[in-house]
């Protein structure tokens, strides 16, 4: 009789967890890539990928045109309860940051400070006789 192989019979073992993806923040080291998913599974207020996600949606907002970014403030944007606060997202990160050992900080506030710096910018002068 032919023997099982052992990832086979793993296999069909009910509750075996499968391989989880791993969270992919361009500019960390692996250290701080499993420390942050150490913190999205031991954390009750992070699901695994929010700390990634958070910083996708707050990239993304700093990077849009001036007047986007004003309309948003003078109106609100009704599409933030579906798709997620890009303010609230920064926040998270600030709450991480915290909650990581200090190299691990240190490197997650490096490529944030990136994006704040962007966010900080001043506009360029405004001269109505152009266009």
């Amino acid at each position: 009789m032919p023997r099982r192989r052992p990832g086979g019979i793993r296999a069909r073992v009910p509750g075996a967890r499968a391989a989880e993806a791993r969270p992919t923040i361009d500019g960390l080291s692996s250290r701080a890539l499993s420390e942050i998913f150490r913190l999205e599974h031991t954390r009750n207020y992070l699901r695994p990928g929010d700390v990634g996600a958070a910083l996708r949606l707050w990239k993304d907002y700093v990077r849009r045109p001036e007047r986007e970014l004003w309309d948003d403030y003078a109106w609100g944007n009704v599409h933030w309860y579906c798709c997620g606060d890009p303010l609230e997202a920064r926040a998270l990160l600030d709450t991480v940051m915290q909650a990581l050992p200090p190299r691990s900080a240190r490197e997650l506030r490096r490529i944030v400070g990136r994006y704040d710096a962007v966010w900080n910018q001043p506009s360029p002068p405004y001269d109505p006789g152009e266009g």
